[in-house]
């Protein structure tokens, strides 16, 4: 019967018995191992260079007016100009206060009410619902009765960024609370704890580092909302400079200050991840 075999299977039967080789596989493309520091680098770089690289080329390649997308240099200048003649840091920190205002409001509020929500079914049952339903509501749409329920000064703003940021906010952290181990609860109950302590001895020191990573989350939610915020009888702040820019068809303005918006946004997501290893160091041990 052997010698019936094609001469290429006879060649690989002696192969047959001898025990696989494992093939070799490049860490980047292996599921959840880890890279080097060198290669998460030069891939960040890479991410975040090609764009502007293909942004050049088309803005060189002279196909495109410049009123409609002007070259990284003419935007580089136009910052410039805009940081030291026209007021760009006064516009950073007025939009930075009413971003971290909102922020910091909704947060105060969310937390507590999430933690309850996620913990108590009862109160699950009374609040997600509504909350449920009001995340779905633009908070554009609550311009008209935040002015004339707040007015138009700072505090409009503010709450406009708090309606965009606050409901979402509330159902992620419940739902942080809710993946909390029922096992840790219950071995905790055995023990003699109280309704008080299983809050805050179990699951509130248990979803702390999803809690974090909401609130890292949803402080870039909150960034998203800020033209929307100055929409209301605003005079000054990035998104007001973009909407200005936009009536008079300056779009290296509009490309500034997205791109500065951009920036302080990366800044802000990589400090909540560099407190989020120092909290909890134990999450990222190899």
């Amino acid at each position: 019967m052997s010698q019936t075999l094609p001469p290429a299977v006879k060649a690989l039967a002696p192969l047959a018995g001898a025990p696989a080789v494992p093939r070799r596989r490049s860490k980047l493309w292996t599921v959840r191992a880890p890279i080097s520091r060198r290669a998460y680098w030069v891939l960040a770089l890479t991410g975040l260079v090609t764009p502007l690289l293909l942004w050049t080329a088309l803005a060189a390649w002279g196909g495109m007016d410049a009123t409609f997308l002007p070259a990284p240099l003419q935007v580089l200048d136009r910052t410039w100009t805009w940081a030291t003649e026209t007021g760009l840091m006064g516009d950073m920190g007025i939009s930075i206060y009413r971003v971290v205002a909102g922020f910091l409001l909704s947060a105060v509020i969310a937390l507590p009410l999430g933690l309850l929500i996620g913990t108590y079914r009862a109160v699950q049952a009374l609040l997600e619902p509504l909350t449920d339903f009001i995340r779905y509501m633009p908070a554009v749409a609550f311009i008209p009765l935040v002015m004339l329920w707040v007015g138009i000064d700072e505090g409009s703003k503010i709450a406009i960024i708090f309606i965009g940021t606050f409901f979402q906010m509330v159902l992620m952290v419940a739902e942080d609370v809710r993946r909390v181990p029922a096992a840790q609860v219950e071995a905790a109950q055995t023990m003699g704890a109280n309704r008080r302590e299983l809050i805050e001895k179990v699951i509130f020191p248990s979803a702390k580092p999803a809690l974090l990573d909401t609130l890292r989350i949803t402080m870039g939610w909150a960034w998203t909302y800020l033209v929307v915020a100055e929409l209301v009888a605003a005079n000054s702040g990035l998104g007001y400079a973009i909407l200005r820019a936009q009536r008079f068809l300056q779009t290296d303005t509009i490309f500034a200050g997205i791109i500065v918006i951009g920036l302080i946004g990366l800044v802000t997501d990589q400090l909540f991840r560099l407190a989020h290893r120092r909290a909890f160091p134990w999450l990222y041990l190899k």
